[in-house]
């Protein structure tokens, strides 16, 4: 092999893989043929060379064949990457526990796990509609993920997709505001903060009673913060939140009430709750954690760590390219996705390997 193809980069990266990659294809029914390149570790390779790499099936072959590493044609490349989700899916299985391990190594500033939940759309080119759904789990503050899944677009926002340890602290926004998630947080005696979507998520008083928010709300001063014990029931089940409140500038509420009207003209909805727009002024935040590990304050503070996986969002679809799938049929487009996470995984264990960077290259 030619030494522009980079080995010893790459036997650093295949340093994190499954040792027995060759068995791991088998499993997972990648290697199935008796004709034909069997090197799982030279697929994976040109795989990578032409989702990370950003070279057309054609230029992958080319290129693959300068180097020394393959000669294959580019529609054998396509139909052994339509092959591969789920060898890719295990793959990215194993990086995870590995990287599960890492993080075991670092501890956030107040001694607990945070985790911050959200999803992002993925598209086909010239579609209008999505094509695909990434649910993600990202660890701060290594701004690591712990734990992903990829759908169709039918899948919708929900905790009950992941799994919870005690003691976690987990931040999601509006959209996971649904009771059957939030209690399967709370069952597993984990700690949630997460943007409250009245319409939706009724609380209760202290009385048991349906909480008055809009009067709640009435006494609440400009610039301060005020906190409410509420709680919620589901499935005969009676869990405890702390409400935390404060009021927006009048721009920044200002569009929020005009993103409600222009979605209502979308949907061509007439009539406007004007509660909604009443709460559009305010940032309404619910937390299962006491007033002794985080005030009123603190909790609207908190929050704002959310960003974080936005942020990372942001990364995953321009530095790696993953806004829009270019295959037109769902197991290429698949495939091709997953091997981007996978890309991600291993840009992700790069940085966690760099905090303790050798001469050598590489762990000792």
């Amino acid at each position: 092999m030619k030494e522009d193809a980079l080995p010893e980069g790459w036997e650093v990266l295949r340093s994190w893989l499954p040792e027995d990659l060759d068995g791991e294809a088998r499993k997972q029914g990648f290697l199935r043929r008796a004709s034909g390149l069997q090197e799982s570790e030279r697929w994976l390779r040109l795989f990578f060379m032409h989702v990370m790499g950003g070279l057309s099936l054609k230029q992958t072959v080319v290129r693959a064949e300068e180097l020394g590493l393959a000669k294959v044609s580019s529609v054998a490349l396509f139909k052994r990457l339509r092959q591969a989700e789920q060898w890719l899916r295990a793959l990215s299985g194993h990086l995870l526990r590995e990287q599960r391990h890492q993080l075991g190594l670092h501890q956030w500033p107040w001694g607990k796990g945070l985790r911050v939940i959200d999803a992002t759309d993925v598209q086909e080119p010239g579609s209008t509609g999505t094509a695909l759904r990434v649910h993600y789990s990202i660890r701060l503050p290594e701004l690591a993920c712990d734990h992903y899944e990829l759908g169709d677009h039918h899948g919708g926002e929900r905790l009950g997709r992941f799994s919870f340890m005690a003691g976690e602290w987990v931040l999601a926004d509006r959209g996971y505001s649904h009771r059957a998630g939030i209690a399967h947080v709370l069952r597993a005696r984990a700690h949630v903060t997460f943007r409250w979507n009245a319409a939706i998520f009724p609380l209760l008083d202290a009385e048991g009673r349906p909480f008055r928010v809009l009067k709640w709300l009435k006494n609440l001063s400009a610039t301060g913060a005020a906190e409410a014990d509420v709680s919620f029931a589901y499935e005969g089940q009676s869990f405890s939140l702390r409400l935390c409140a404060k009021r927006k500038s009048r721009l920044a509420a200002g569009r929020s009430r005009s993103k409600i009207k222009d979605k209502a003209r979308r949907n061509g909805t007439r009539n406007i709750d004007p509660t909604s727009l009443e709460l559009a002024g305010y940032i309404l935040i619910l937390t299962s954690i006491e007033s002794a590990g985080l005030s009123t304050s603190a909790v609207l503070e908190f929050y704002r760590y959310r960003w974080q996986i936005e942020l990372y969002f942001k990364r995953l679809k321009s530095l790696l390219d993953a806004g829009h799938v270019p295959k037109s049929d769902d197991a290429s487009a698949k495939a091709w996705m997953q091997a981007k996470i996978l890309s991600a995984l291993l840009l992700e264990r790069v940085l966690l390997e760099a905090r303790c960077f050798s001469p050598w290259g590489y762990r000792p």
